[in-house]
């Protein structure tokens, strides 16, 4: 029996630290041969049944039925999740379960994603005689080119052959990463196909960091009287109680026609200190920074928040067609998850 004591463990030469290292280097070498070898196939034999798969799924009528057992299963849960988030309606279904009730819940307009390493699980077998008495379309995602599942698919995506992390070569590892990363190839490419963009991703991401992350600038801006603005020629003594009566350090300058042109912040304050008491009598226009980053207010959030971050600076002008309509502080991205 091994000794649980560190401490013999070190008098042996054997490092606990290093040796969990080195278990987790090898796995990751396994784990990434088996996804070049996922590449290498999508470049050969892969190719035309993966071009099959998602023509297939791109053309139902209906929705995705993931289905699979064991670590399979949990691997098409994040399947169907994946898909559904991106565009493609899809659900899971257990392959177990199916049998006792589940069936109903697939339609004759739906496509099944099967998912089985060996392609021979018996609890397929009910689910598969059930798309073939219905008509419909199964696309298989197993390692077994001859398999009872693979024959009876419509399209059959066989991955190549890996060898499991574990040192046993038995654990599922390897192969349910390929697994994973074959779906998420899947989903990505019909996600692109549809022309899918970040706005059809905030409808069916409104929660949590994600969710705030796609609001929009207009959602998060401040708007109305509480814009700190003024025209050009304003001096800078009415231009400091507007910058300080408002609260966000700064203040916006239009031109006779509304537009933004400038914006005067407390860093132009101190670099305009040498004037002395001059200061408070000049205009905006001598202190003022020309063309300053704005933001229109359409823009996801995020993209706001990167703004701020690589200009590092704290406030946004928020305009409409060149007209200033809010203002955004770093904070209220905070406020609202964002960052």
């Amino acid at each position: 029996m091994a000794n649980p004591n560190p401490l013999m463990a070190k008098s042996s030469g054997t490092d606990p630290a290093d040796a969990a290292v080195q278990s987790a280097l090898r796995t990751l070498d396994a784990e990434a041969g088996g996804i070049a070898a996922l590449s290498a196939a999508l470049q050969s034999d892969l190719r035309a049944p993966f071009t099959a798969a998602t023509d297939l799924i791109r053309n139902a009528k209906g929705r995705l039925i993931v289905t699979g057992l064991g670590k399979s299963g949990h691997i098409g849960r994040k399947i169907a999740a994946t898909f559904a988030s991106t565009g493609t309606p899809a659900f899971f279904v257990h392959a177990a379960e199916a049998s006792h009730g589940d069936l109903g819940m697939i339609t004759a307009e739906d496509v099944i994603l099967a998912l089985s390493w060996s392609g021979e699980q018996p609890e397929m077998k009910n689910l598969i005689s059930y798309a073939a008495r219905f008509r419909i379309s199964v696309i298989a995602m197993t390692a077994e080119r001859e398999s009872s599942l693979s024959k009876a698919a419509d399209v059959a995506l066989t991955l190549p052959k890996a060898r499991e992390a574990c040192p046993h070569n038995l654990a599922p590892t390897t192969s349910s990463l390929m697994m994973l990363a074959l779906g998420d190839t899947l989903a990505i490419a019909l996600l692109e196909g549809r022309g899918f963009t970040s706005v059809d991703f905030s409808v069916l991401h409104p929660g949590g960091k994600l969710g705030a992350m796609l609001k929009y600038t207009r959602d998060l801006m401040h708007a109305g009287d509480a814009v700190p603005l003024k025209p050009l020629g304003t001096k800078m003594s009415d231009a400091l109680v507007e910058m300080t009566s408002k609260g966000f350090g700064c203040v916006g300058i239009v031109d006779a026609r509304g537009h933004i042109v400038g914006i005067v912040t407390d860093g132009d304050l101190r670099r305009h200190m040498d004037m002395g008491p001059d200061l408070m009598a000049a205009t905006v226009d001598e202190v003022m920074t020309k063309n300053p980053k704005t933001i229109d207010r359409d823009v996801l959030a995020g993209e706001a928040l990167e703004i701020l971050n690589s200009s590092k600076i704290t406030t946004l002008i928020v305009t409409d067609a060149g007209k200033p309509v809010g203002i955004v502080h770093l904070h209220d991205f905070l406020r609202a998850g964002v960052a």
